[in-house]
């Protein structure tokens, strides 16, 4: 049997997993011909509802309302979204594959067949928040770092490259990788999947006629831990709920306390300027902060070419942002610069495209105001951070 084919027993019935590269003509060709040949009973895939619609559908980044994902809080998740997006597309490029299209194959041949399918992944919005959540500051730095120098590396694997991905050695290698250097993100994206993963395809199982077989098409990094999860939970040793697996874990007190730390600090060296030397001395240092958070915030949104009145609302709105922490600059500036400088229907529809260079970036105006949202609210960060110790110091002259 291939290496990249798992066959494990489910009780009475059994599963056939085949594991594939994500942008690999020749996975696309091997799960059609597999599903053609087989004529399983029931087939699940690594996908989920949202990530099959935004594949299937043509016209679904036509539906993109950037302002109201900045309204909503969801402008660093859109972010990471399309990072990653334009890092698969580019891997496939020159190859003639979309990055998921032996999932869309699957799917196609069992519908060409009258076989029923089924989503196997979770969705994409509560993995990446789940991540996010777990991860302490300098491994979201050490995310956000990765994200960004995979979204302009110039490195383009071969076709060969690609096919190795479905070895076990070369995947030993990846996740040891990526275990070293983001442990938790490695849990959230590796380990928590493969168990969702054999929870949902477990109840397909369930649902699949008795006698008939059952085939899953997954990334060939998951196969290891799903044959491990999935013969836990036919032994009766784990349970194959994916309630827990769903839920967004709350913010802790310390990071719901962090939001008020710097408006507490800036609030209290402010007072501790008026008891110093008076009303002059506290009206100072309030000014030198607004001019530190704001000028920064707005040197943010004109580095990436923000309209005129976005580089004003960054510079007005940083401090009103710092003040209130359940809000950000960002949300003034993005909102800003989406409403004056409106999409078109073209950056709708190459946002994946454009989202993976620079100038591509700068070129098409929805990623232009996701730009000056992350770059306005980045610069109203630094200009806290760089204005408390300043403010501080001015106190002991």
């Amino acid at each position: 049997m291939q290496d990249n084919i798992v066959t494990v027993s489910l009780g009475e019935r059994s599963v056939t997993l085949i594991g594939t590269a994500h942008v690999s003509r020749e996975s696309i060709d091997e799960v059609k011909a597999h599903i053609r040949d087989e004529k399983p009973g029931m087939v699940c895939v690594e996908l989920d509802g949202g990530r099959f619609k935004s594949m299937d559908s043509k016209d679904d980044w036509e539906r993109l309302n950037v302002s109201k994902a900045f309204r909503e809080g969801k402008g660093f998740l859109l972010i990471a979204n399309l990072v990653l997006a334009g890092f698969q597309r580019r891997m496939g490029v020159g190859l003639g594959v979309k990055p998921g299209e032996e999932m869309l194959a699957a799917c196609d041949a069992a519908k060409e067949l009258g076989i029923p399918f089924r989503f196997c992944d979770r969705e994409v919005q509560i993995t990446l928040r789940r991540a996010w959540s777990r991860c302490g500051l300098w491994s979201k730095c050490k995310l956000l770092a990765s994200l960004i120098s995979g979204a302009f590396s110039t490195e383009k694997l071969s076709e060969t490259e690609i096919e190795n991905l479905k070895q076990a050695s070369e995947l030993d290698g990846m996740m040891a990788e990526l275990a070293s250097y983001l442990p938790a993100v490695k849990e959230t994206l590796i380990d928590e999947r493969d168990r969702y993963l054999a929870a949902r395809i477990w109840t397909a199982g369930q649902e699949t006629p008795a006698g008939e077989k059952l085939l899953a098409v997954v990334g060939a990094g998951h196969l290891s831990g799903l044959r491990a999860h999935l013969e836990k939970i036919a032994a009766g040793n784990e349970d194959a709920g994916v309630e827990a697996l769903d839920a967004i874990p709350p913010p802790s007190f310390l990071s719901k306390a962090a939001g008020w730390i710097i408006p507490v600090a800036i609030a209290a060296l402010v007072i501790a300027g008026f008891f110093q030397a008076g009303a002059a001395q506290s009206l100072s240092m309030l000014l030198r902060w607004v001019l530190w958070n704001g000028s920064l915030a707005a040197l943010g949104t004109l580095i990436a070419l923000g309209h005129p009145l976005s580089i004003l609302v960054s510079f007005l709105g940083a401090p009103i942002a710092t003040i209130n922490p359940f809000i950000g600059v960002g949300l003034f500036s993005g909102i800003t610069e989406a409403w004056v400088r409106k999409p078109r229907v073209q950056d709708v529809e190459n946002i994946a495209e454009d989202f993976s260079s620079l100038r591509g970036i700068y070129r098409n105006r929805v990623s232009r105001a996701l730009l000056v949202f992350f770059l306005s609210s980045l610069g109203g960060a630094v200009g806290n951070f760089i204005s408390i110790p300043a403010l501080a110091g001015s106190l002991f002259k």
